[in-house]
């Protein structure tokens, strides 16, 4: 069955496995997971549990928000996400689900928006092959062939420049190396989108064998 948490990303470390392998690891919070709400087939026509994240001040919550979250008796979140998947009936409104759901060893997605590159050429953007750089050549780091002459118009989809990165971003069938739940931290092997302070959601890898 699904399992999900939402958190924010610490940073990254390394840990030393038992047989004296270095791990490279990131380093997630999962703190304050609050359930706000139960979605069931009769009602919205699929199950999914909604969970909140991170407490935000009252005043920054407008009457909607604060009313949703009375239901589960706390405060207004910053981060809420849907996981769907998952057996509701595991769940009731303003439970609090904490890192122990996993367990080290588990496989997991990790989703998070990637970081922000601003306006990038086609080289960088879409790891296109650079022309010759010697002196007669007059093409370098341009993105080529703009289509054939006949529809006399760039087609849709076409790799040109523009802005990168900022855009949600999942990497999938990451191993969970260790879960401390004293201090709520996910350590997961390997690296995940985002920089520092990313709000991230951890959920049951969909392809895990």
């Amino acid at each position: 069955m699904t399992k999900g948490i939402l958190g924010r990303k610490i940073g990254m470390t390394q840990v030393f496995a038992e047989n004296g392998d270095l791990i490279p690891v990131t380093v997630i919070e999962a703190a304050q997971n609050v359930v706000l709400q139960k979605k069931s087939v009769d009602v919205d026509g699929y199950t999914a549990i909604q969970v909140g994240f991170e407490d935000k001040r009252e005043k920054l919550s407008n009457k909607p928000e604060r009313g949703h979250v009375a239901k589960a008796e706390t405060a207004p979140k910053r981060f809420i996400r849907e996981i769907r998947g998952v057996n509701v009936e595991e769940y009731e409104v303003g439970q609090e689900v904490k890192v122990d759901i996993f367990a080290a060893g588990e496989i997991v997605d990790v989703t998070g928006v990637s970081k922000g590159k601003g306006f990038q050429g086609a080289i960088k953007r879409h790891n296109q092959s650079r022309g010759p750089m010697s002196h007669g050549s007059r093409y370098h780091r341009r993105p080529g062939s703009m289509g054939p002459v006949d529809p006399n118009r760039v087609f849709k989809g076409k790799l040109l420049p523009g802005r990168m990165g900022g855009e949600q971003v999942t990497i999938q069938n990451l191993e969970i190396v260790k879960i401390d739940a004293d201090r709520n931290l996910i350590l997961v092997k390997g690296n995940v989108p985002g920089p520092k302070k990313q709000l991230i959601k951890v959920k049951s890898a969909i392809k895990a064998n």
